[in-house]
């Protein structure tokens, strides 16, 4: 998970080149959508665990999908302001 979160901000910092904090937020929501919906068709219906899938680290994954978005877009508009404002 620490892997995937760095190669994650990454994507965000340098490939996601959107100035629009309602950019970050259709990916937030797109991101987990994908995670939730892929993780349910191609590891539970297929796989059916025993023991079941969803625990904590799953439910920590979804919420850094849906978490990191919205932080770099809010980082990211905070600093346009800062830059605007001259100081």
């Amino acid at each position: 998970m620490p892997i995937g979160t760095i190669i994650t901000l990454w994507v965000l910092l340098k490939k996601i080149r959107s100035e629009s904090f309602q950019d970050y937020v259709f990916i937030a929501i797109a991101w987990t959508l994908i995670a939730v919906v892929f993780d349910y068709v191609f590891l539970v219906m297929i796989f059916k665990p025993v023991d079941g899938y969803y625990k904590l680290d799953v439910y920590v994954y979804y919420a850094l999908t849906l978490i990191l978005p919205l932080a770099t877009g809010w980082s990211k508009r905070i600093s346009q302001k800062i830059d605007s404002s001259g100081i």
